[in-house]
C-alpha cells in the first residue's frame, strides 16, 4: 500500500499515536505541527486523505479545511478534543468527511481511515483470473487450479488467498488479513489467520508461495 496520510496535529504524544497506527496498517503517514505548514505539505506532497485537528496554532483546523475544500475534495478527518455537537456540525459543513472527537481509540480511527477512503477512491476493477507462477485462481468460476489440478477452497480460504493474490510482494498483517476475509467484528483472534494459511499452504502443495515475514504478517512472492 501507498496511500499516504497527512495528519495535521500539534500534540507530539497524539500526532506519533496516530503515526504508529496508521503505519502498521500500511499506510505512509506525514506529520506536521501547524495549519500553514499542512497546506504547504499539500502542495508538496501526493496526499490521500487528511487527519485535522481543530484546535492548531495559528490558523484552526476550520480555517484549513475550508482551505482545503477551495482547491480540491480530498478527504478530511477532523480529529478534536471538542465534542460539542455545534463544532462537528461547522465541520461537516466546511467539507469535513468524518469527525473523531479525543480520546480515540486507535483501532476505530484506522477503520475510519479506511472507510473514508473507501468512499472516495475509485474502485480498481478486480483482476481476473490472478495468476502465482502454476497456480491459477478465477473468481468467476471460484475455482484454484494448480498445475491444472483444480484444489477444493472453502470460502474462507478462496478470499483468504484472492486477498493475498491481490497484493503480490506486499506484506499483510494479521488484522489486515482478519478484518478484510472476516469482518471487524469476528471474534475470534488472529490464530485463526495462522490456521487458515496452514491449511491453504496445505492444499495447495506450494507452501513456498506464501511466505511468513515474521513479526509482521504475511505475503505472496511475486513471481
Amino acid at each position: 500500500m501507498d496511500t499516504t496520510v497527512l495528519v495535521i496535529e500539534d500534540e507530539q504524544n497524539i500526532a506519533n499515536l496516530v503515526r504508529i497506527a496508521l503505519e502498521r496498517e500500511g499506510y505512509r503517514v506525514v506529520t506536521v505541527r501547524a495549519g500553514e505548514e499542512g497546506l504547504s505539505e499539500l502542495e508538496r506532497d501526493s496526499i490521500a486523505l487528511v487527519i485535522l485537528d481543530i484546535g492548531l496554532p495559528g490558523i484552526n483546523g476550520f480555517e484549513v479545511c475550508r482551505r482545503i475544500r477551495k482547491k480540491s475534495s480530498l478527504p478530511v478527518i477532523m480529529l478534536t478534543a471538542r465534542d460539542e455537537e455545534v463544532d462537528r456540525v461547522v465541520g461537516l459543513e466546511l467539507g469535513a468527511d468524518d469527525y473523531v472527537p479525543k480520546p480515540f481509540s486507535p483501532r476505530e480511527l484506522v477503520a475510519r481511515v479506511k472507510a473514508v477512503l473507501r468512499r472516495t477512491q475509485p474502485q480498481r476493477p478486480r483482476s481476473d483470473p490472478l495468476w502465482l507462477g502454476d497456480l491459477v485462481l478465477r473468481r468467476s468460476e471460484h475455482e484454484v487450479t494448480v498445475r491444472g489440478a483444480v484444489v477444493d477452497l472453502t470460502a474462507m480460504e478462496f478470499e483468504l488467498l484472492s486477498f493475498l493474490m491481490e497484493h503480490p510482494g506486499i506484506v499483510l498483517s494479521r488484522d489486515q488479513l482478519l478484518e478484510h476475509v472476516w469482518g471487524l467484528d469476528f471474534p475470534c483472534g488472529t490464530r485463526t489467520v495462522d490456521q487458515h494459511i496452514a491449511q491453504l499452504r496445505a492444499k495447495i502443495g506450494r507452501p513456498e508461495l506464501i511466505q511468513t515475514v515474521r513479526g509482521l504478517g504475511y505475503k505472496v512472492a511475486r513471481l
